[in-house]
């Protein structure tokens, strides 16, 4: 009886314990567009007027295939005290672009940068975001 107990508390530990494989939505940058050769060198450190290459990663496909981006301005000497709406923009999604979608985009400001995806089926929750600066 012990041993169909321990046998039993053991699955059940390993069960709740154990380390999922689920894809999270994610943004990545870089400063070339983003292929499988360079995927592995990313970067989050940008200049000044260079082209920001980023690939948004959606593992569950949007419904409406309409995804908001959204870029906001961290403002202030320690980057806590404001944020100002830096660019936003509405993109459908194509067959093709269901779980992924890049893009690239010209900075000129030197700053520290949120960007934010939202979905139209829930544009109150946020499916991913990632910090990037320009300097």
């Amino acid at each position: 009886m012990k041993k169909i107990l321990f046998l039993f508390l053991a699955i059940l530990i390993l069960t709740f314990t154990s380390a999922c494989d689920r894809v999270k939505p994610s943004i990545l940058f870089n400063n070339a567009p983003i292929t499988a050769e360079n995927a592995t060198r990313l970067t989050n450190v940008f200049s000044p007027g260079m082209r920001i290459y980023y690939l948004v990663i959606i593992p569950k496909p949007i419904q409406s295939r309409y995804a908001y981006i959204q870029i906001i301005k961290k403002e202030g000497a320690n980057e806590r005290l404001g944020y100002k709406m830096y660019y936003g923009n509405t993109v459908r999604l194509k067959d093709e672009q269901m779980y992924y979608y890049d893009d690239y985009i010209v900075i000129y400001e030197k700053g520290t940068y949120v960007m934010k995806i939202y979905s139209k089926d829930n544009p109150t929750k946020v499916l991913t975001m990632a910090q990037f600066w320009v300097q």
